[in-house]
């Protein structure tokens, strides 16, 4: 069966490694932090200013003035701290971030991603997205394989606007994990229930699936 939003971010949370600065963008990527494995401390970065993100509030915890990139009230952890936006970037293109967690419309088997817009489509911004591929090695993509008509996300060639170019090295879906080098997809694990030829199915760009697929653990 598909991944659901929070399943997603569980799974990336198994990506995290103690002492990893982490920016997580809008949307499946700021769950990551309701997720962090017991025993490592790492500290979650937002890109309007604030290191050392904590879980989503309670009722009872809601600051309306501490909130992240998305507008969303957050928590602070243990040592955290607040700064500018510049601060922030500076931060972000020096390459001090050691994984970043973003969504996508479309990637391709170039590591290409779009991410920021649809034309003809209202859009606030780009925010970040741009400054964080450029500055970052280890990005992990969060998105849908496809969309609700089954049309493949996971593309050749993206057709929308990039964000970024030869930029993303992982992509976890609702149905999978796949790794992309050498201009290829390649199929490290699927989602539970999930065979691998529905991956195949939903996959346009070529996927290389080498032996058995794992399930993922959660």
């Amino acid at each position: 069966m598909a991944l659901s939003r929070e399943q997603i971010a569980q799974r990336v949370a198994q990506e995290l490694k103690d002492g990893y600065y982490v920016n997580l963008g809008i949307g499946i990527p700021t769950l990551v932090a309701n997720f962090v494995p017991k025993g490592i401390e790492v500290m979650l970065q937002s890109e309007n200013g604030l290191l050392g993100m904590g879980q989503f509030p309670t009722e009872g915890e809601i600051d309306a003035d501490l909130i992240n990139a998305g507008k969303q009230t957050v928590t602070m952890a243990t040592g955290a701290s607040i700064f500018d936006s510049a601060e922030s970037f500076a931060m972000i293109r020096g390459g001090h971030v050691d994984l970043t967690v973003l969504g996508a419309f479309e990637v391709d088997v170039h590591g290409n991603i779009a991410s920021y817009m649809i034309p003809g489509k209202l859009i606030k911004g780009m925010g970040g997205a741009m400054d964080l591929v450029a500055g970052a090695d280890n990005i992990i993509v969060t998105m849908t394989h496809a969309s609700k008509h089954g049309v493949s996300k996971l593309l050749n060639n993206c057709s929308l606007p990039l964000t970024g170019k030869g930029c993303i090295k992982k992509v976890l879906t609702d149905l999978a994990f796949i790794e992309i080098k050498q201009g290829k997809f390649h199929l490290l694990e699927r989602a539970p229930g999930v065979t691998v030829e529905e991956i195949i199915k939903l996959t346009e760009g070529e996927l290389i699936v080498n032996g058995d697929i794992p399930e993922m653990k959660f």
